[in-house]
């Protein structure tokens, strides 16, 4: 089931269940639109030489849906867009099938491919969803940022524990607290102590 924002023009949700091309794009689709851009992000089998079994996908949600929402508020006024819409699955993406589609309509085509492209470079850099590649074998998986090529943290075969949760996703760096995701952090009373 998704968990969506639904602004004026801009739609964005978060799903476990596969994503429909088809009804993202019913979602910017417009009599004012002249072009309609669709990007699908899909699990490749392969990373850095090694075979990927599948990705999973975790996200906090409250916060990873109004960033969606303010990205692409932004982008519809800076490119003039008729609409734009981003979907986000969650849990598991076997090989082969989509993570994210996101589409954009515009009266002219060069606003929506532009629009697309920078709606994906800005969801991959801040929207708070994290990935664990799951590798074949003995290699076990890696969790990291929602970016191209970000560093992950291995996660051995032999220990199948899960990374503990903190209130923005997967406590990743545990020796970063505050940090987004990364641990827990630490508020202070007035006096500048901790707070029991």
């Amino acid at each position: 089931m998704a968990r969506e924002i639904v602004d004026q023009h801009c739609y964005v949700a978060l799903t476990d269940d596969p994503l429909d091309a088809k009804s993202i794009m019913d979602r910017v689709r417009s009599p004012k639109a002249g072009a309609i851009v669709l990007f699908a992000g899909t699990t490749r089998d392969n990373f850095g030489g090694k075979p990927v079994k599948e990705l999973q996908y975790t996200s906090y949600e409250p916060r990873a849906l109004q960033t969606m929402t303010a990205i692409c508020k932004s982008l519809l006024e800076k490119h003039s867009l008729t609409a734009i819409a981003m979907i986000h699955r969650l849990g598991v993406v076997p090989i082969g099938e989509e993570s994210i589609l996101i589409a954009v309509s515009s009266p002219h085509r060069q606003a929506a491919w532009r629009a697309g492209e920078e709606a994906l470079e800005e969801c991959k850099s801040k929207v708070e969803v994290w990935k664990k590649e799951e590798f074949g074998g003995e290699e076990g998986g890696i969790w990291r940022a929602n970016r191209d090529g970000a560093a992950g943290v291995r996660i051995d075969s032999g220990d199948k524990k899960e990374p503990a949760e903190g209130p923005h996703g997967p406590i990743l760096r545990p020796g970063r607290p505050g940090e987004k995701g990364h641990g827990p952090v630490v508020h202070l009373n007035t006096a500048g102590e901790n707070k029991p």
